[in-house]
């Protein structure tokens, strides 16, 4: 699974910025490094950190398993909450835009979000079957 969103973050390219500024192989905001940071380790974290391959990979680790736990282990949600945000993906389930279970994709309100979710599926596959 890490493989898929480093691949669709990043495309495994650990100096990249992107236009909302989140940084690294998995593309973290600073504020979100910051907080799994003192989550695990409560190490410093500068900006020039979330381009070490090691460290980002370290946080965005840890944020994905923050969702898969706030989620019970439901991967779907977990992945749209990491493309288009936490506060998104409760505000849609209690709109019923979405349901509580991310079962129907195809009604996520942002297009870049739905088509993140069907590549990182279909790349997480790809992994799986390739490194199984």
């Amino acid at each position: 699974m890490i493989y898929a969103i480093i691949k669709a973050e990043s495309n495994f390219e650990p100096n990249v910025t992107s236009s909302a500024d989140a940084k690294g192989l998995m593309q973290l905001m600073e504020e979100t490094a910051i907080e799994r940071s003192n989550v695990i380790d409560n190490e410093d974290v500068q900006t020039y950190d979330l381009y070490d391959p090691e460290t980002n990979i370290k946080l965005g680790t840890s944020y994905f398993a923050y969702l898969l736990g706030l989620y019970d282990d439901n991967m779907l949600l977990a992945i749209i909450a990491y493309n288009a945000g936490l506060g998104n993906v409760e505000q849609w389930i209690k709109d019923g835009i979405i349901k509580a279970d991310g079962s129907d994709i195809e009604n996520i309100p942002y297009k870049e979000t739905e088509n993140y979710v069907r590549k990182i599926l279909r790349d997480y596959q790809m992994y799986l079957n390739l490194y199984e």
